[in-house]
C-alpha cells in the first residue's frame, strides 16, 4: 500500500525586492507524520483556523464526513424524503442539521409534495406565518386563516380604492 501525504505548499508575498525571487514553499508528510508534527499542526491552525486542522487530523485518522461535503440544496432535498419523526432527529445531530430541519425552504418542498394544489392564498399565507407553521396547521385552522386573510385584505384594498 502506498502512503498517502499531506502536502502544504506557500508563496511568499511582499512588496520588498529582496523576496521577489524568493521560491514557493512545500512540506509533503504522510497521515502518521503529520498526526506527530506539532510543529506543522500549529502553522495549519494559525493559516487556516481549528475547524480545518480538526478535519485535516480526521482526514489522516480515516474518518472521513461525506454528508459534511453536500451543499445545504442537495441536503435539503435528501432531508424532504424524509419521514416527521426522523426530520426531528436529524435536527437533534448538528448546528447545521438542525438549521436545515427548520428551514422555509425544507418546509416549501415538503407542503408542496404532500399538497395537490397550493393556491396564490396559501403561498401568501406560508410567506407570513412560515411553511412549517402552514404544514401543522390543521385544514379547518388553515381554512380559517385565509378567510381571515382574503378578508383583511379585501378591506384593505377596498379602502385604497375609495
Amino acid at each position: 500500500m502506498r502512503n498517502i501525504l499531506v502536502i502544504f505548499r506557500w508563496w511568499k508575498i511582499s512588496l520588498r525586492s529582496e523576496f521577489r525571487t524568493t521560491k514557493p514553499g512545500e512540506t509533503k508528510e504522510t497521515h502518521e507524520d503529520f498526526l506527530e508534527n506539532s510543529q506543522l499542526q500549529v502553522q495549519v491552525a494559525l493559516v487556516f483556523g481549528a475547524k480545518i486542522l480538526d478535519y485535516v487530523f480526521n482526514l489522516c485518522k480515516g474518518k472521513f464526513d461525506f454528508l459534511e461535503r453536500l451543499s445545504d440544496k442537495l441536503l435539503l432535498s435528501i432531508i424532504s424524503y424524509l419521514d416527521l419523526e426522523d426530520i426531528a432527529r436529524l435536527s437533534q445531530t448538528s448546528h447545521r442539521f438542525a438549521k436545515l430541519c427548520v428551514c422555509d425552504e425544507l418546509w416549501e418542498q415538503i407542503v408542496q409534495s404532500s399538497c395537490d394544489t397550493i393556491t396564490p392564498d396559501m403561498r401568501a399565507l406560508a410567506e407570513e406565518i412560515g411553511w412549517k407553521q402552514l404544514f401543522f396547521t390543521n385544514k379547518l385552522q388553515l381554512q380559517r386563516q385565509l378567510r381571515k386573510r382574503r378578508k383583511s385584505h379585501g378591506s384593505l384594498t377596498r379602502k385604497t380604492h375609495v
